[in-house]
């Protein structure tokens, strides 16, 4: 394979990668019903613009390639007339096209006929084969792309609570702590009740999430699929992690204990009368005020996914949960509550909560590079200012399940 053969295969490769790429963060968003975030709308205009650099490397290439192969059919059939010209007797190589053919040419080549004996003993003429084995060192190491990784970049949790514009490094919520009051007088002319209007304020530090890798130029420049991108994807992801393990344990930290499930199966009944009874307590924390969610770790979305099947009958307590769509995200409802899986809670946790009772803010830096000439190396971080904060903690419920 010639160097230019290469280029043109590693820059087709690498776009067919990043439209792959792109079409997963658009496939996620609209599996959650969502508009695609901060993160994901970095990612993909990061990769539309690599593409649009690729595309503009392809053009001369490409044309390149076309004269490149013009000219090599023409030498060729220049090459063939030449050839003709100077021995127009010379034999040329036969293929049958039947079995009946070769036949015929066999028997006409016994009774003497010499361009019949001609073309049989250039069909069975005996040929060198050689094989790859006969030249491992023109063969190129193909890597099949794009690279296999395992991991779940989803922040259901954070999107569900609807991440806020970080303000500062540190500042304070305020708070109502006293209401004022009042009440039914006692007589005429008496005096009605008073009491005054106590704010209070919540105190918020941000937290720092990042990190970085020394790539060296060499990798950057060789590797195929490209190295840079990759560890980019993979630094925001891990941020993505980060941050949603860290809401989400917080959160499940300050809620407030609630209903139990009893041992052994459930019913749906008992979990719908769980949630209710959950979202009774919410209610009296925050007076309606934001939007119930039900928010569970993999592992119970299993126990309560069953007791719903999808086929929605009229008198159901839920639309039903499908398990061909078992991951991060929005999975269903019960009694018109969202159910959404979270990886980022442990094992074993439910919690009713409303997003008033829980913020979370957020100023993502984003990608970083910087380069190292005395090492011929480009160093490139990842990183965000993240906040997570407890409002009201009776605002969360968990619902506990007996083993």
């Amino acid at each position: 394979m010639s160097s230019t053969d290469a280029v043109l295969a590693r820059y087709t490769d690498e776009v067919r990668q990043k439209t792959e790429f792109m079409d997963h963060l658009v496939e996620g968003a609209e599996k959650e019903k969502r508009d695609l975030n901060d993160q994901e709308m970095e990612l993909l205009t990061r990769t539309r613009e690599r593409i649009s650099a690729i595309n503009k490397q392809l053009e001369p290439l490409g044309e390149a390639a076309r004269i490149a192969t013009e000219s090599r059919n023409r030498t060729a059939e220049l090459h063939r007339m030449f050839v003709e010209a100077r021995d127009p007797a010379a034999v040329k190589p036969h293929e049958y096209r039947s079995a009946g053919g070769y036949i015929i040419d066999y028997w006409r080549a016994r009774l003497g006929i010499e361009e019949a004996s001609q073309r049989i003993d250039f069909y069975n003429r005996a040929a060198a084969h050689q094989t790859t084995a006969d030249n491992p060192g023109l063969l190129p190491e193909q890597i099949l792309g794009p690279v296999v990784n395992f991991i779940d970049a989803a922040r259901p949790l954070v999107t569900a609570l609807g991440p806020r514009q970080l303000p500062a490094g540190t500042w304070s919520r305020p708070r109502v702590t006293q209401h004022t009051q009042v009440a039914a007088q006692t007589a005429e002319k008496s005096e009605l009740v008073s009491r005054k209007m106590i704010l209070g304020k919540v105190p918020v530090t941000a937290v720092t999430y990042g990190g970085y890798v020394n790539v060296s130029r060499q990798n950057v420049d060789w590797s195929q699929p490209a190295v840079m991108d990759i560890v980019i994807n993979d630094l925001a992801a891990q941020y993505a992690l980060e941050t949603e393990n860290a809401a989400a344990d917080h959160t499940a930290a300050a809620a407030t204990a609630g209903p139990t499930l009893p041992t052994g199966a459930v019913t749906p009944d008992q979990v719908a009368g769980a949630v209710w009874t959950a979202a009774g307590s919410v209610y009296a924390a925050v007076k309606g005020q934001g939007r119930l969610i039900l928010a569970c770790s993999p592992d119970m979305l299993g126990l309560i996914g069953p007791l719903f099947a999808p086929i929605n009958p009229q008198n159901a307590q839920s639309t039903g949960f499908n398990a061909g769509a078992f991951g991060q995200g929005a999975m269903g409802a019960i009694s018109g509550i969202t159910v959404v899986c979270s990886a980022g809670l442990n094992t074993g946790i439910i919690l009713v909560l409303s997003t008033a009772a829980v913020e979370v803010y957020e100023d993502r830096i984003g990608a970083l590079q910087v380069i190292e000439p005395s090492v011929l190396g480009v160093q490139v971080a990842y990183a965000g200012y993240f906040a997570d904060l407890q409002l009201e903690p009776l605002g969360v419920v968990k619902i506990t399940k007996t083993p």
